[in-house]
């Protein structure tokens, strides 16, 4: 069989696959910066000297960030260029507040329907959270959150409500996915408020309680974030 002859077509899709992935890994690692808190909301995004950091053109990096302004991560100013985006303190707490009683509801609904084998994978998950605190990375342990209250939420028979969950979730990773890392107090209590969930449903509590409870952990972390920036914001007034 004879070598395919590379045409003036094939090599175009050459470059526009190597363009990609390029474009791939600058993508990557701003998402990764920007969700970790490296670069914090408000922060400049200086196309050339990312491009140059990456040893490439500014195009695939520029491609990247547009990505990035379609997730909501990043805003473009006109005459300023493109900086990360800063979080809607409002969007943020309502959509945490909706999720509290969403939440809530489908856990309580799925109080007397957990196996076994629900609660051992979501202490599991939870265990995993904890190991993850003495290295502490915010993604990972925000995914492992995600994973652990999913697996929670799932059991629930309303498929609505899981339908709205699905909703503040994709939500708030356009808002950040990690805000463990602006408020890392919350990771180890938060862990603890898991445990003491998961009792609850062994236990058979009254699903109200376990309700409330839900409730509770869910807006512990938000209240915590918007004490923290009015703190930050006083302490930078002259």
């Amino acid at each position: 069989m004879s070598p395919r002859r590379l045409t003036a077509a094939t090599a175009d899709e050459a470059g526009g696959a190597i363009t990609q992935s390029k474009s791939q890994r600058a993508y990557q690692l701003l998402h990764d910066r920007i969700v970790e808190g490296t670069y914090s909301p408000g922060y400049r995004l200086v196309l050339d000297a990312i491009a140059r950091e990456l040893d490439m053109s500014v195009v695939p990096v520029r491609e990247a960030i547009r990505r990035l302004e379609a997730e909501g991560l990043v805003t473009f100013e006109r005459n300023i260029g493109a900086r990360v985006a800063e979080i809607d303190e409002l969007e943020y707490h309502d959509t945490m507040e909706t999720l509290s009683f969403v939440e809530g509801a489908a856990i309580s609904l799925a109080a007397g329907l957990y196996s076994k084998a629900d609660v051992d994978e979501a202490r599991t998950i939870n265990e995993q959270m904890r190991e993850s605190l003495a290295a502490f990375d915010p993604v990972k342990f925000t995914a492992l959150n995600e994973a652990f209250h999913r697996r929670l939420s799932d059991v629930s028979p309303n498929a609505v409500l899981g339908d709205v969950i699905d909703t503040c979730w994709k939500r708030l990773a356009r808002l950040r996915q990690s805000t463990f890392s602006f408020v890392p107090s919350r990771a180890l209590p938060s862990v603890d408020e898991h445990e003491a969930i998961l009792g609850l449903i062994e236990a058979g509590a009254d699903p109200r309680r376990i309700e409330l409870a839900v409730r509770a952990h869910r807006l512990a972390t938000p209240d915590a974030y918007l004490q923290r920036t009015h703190a930050d914001t006083s302490q930078n007034r002259p």
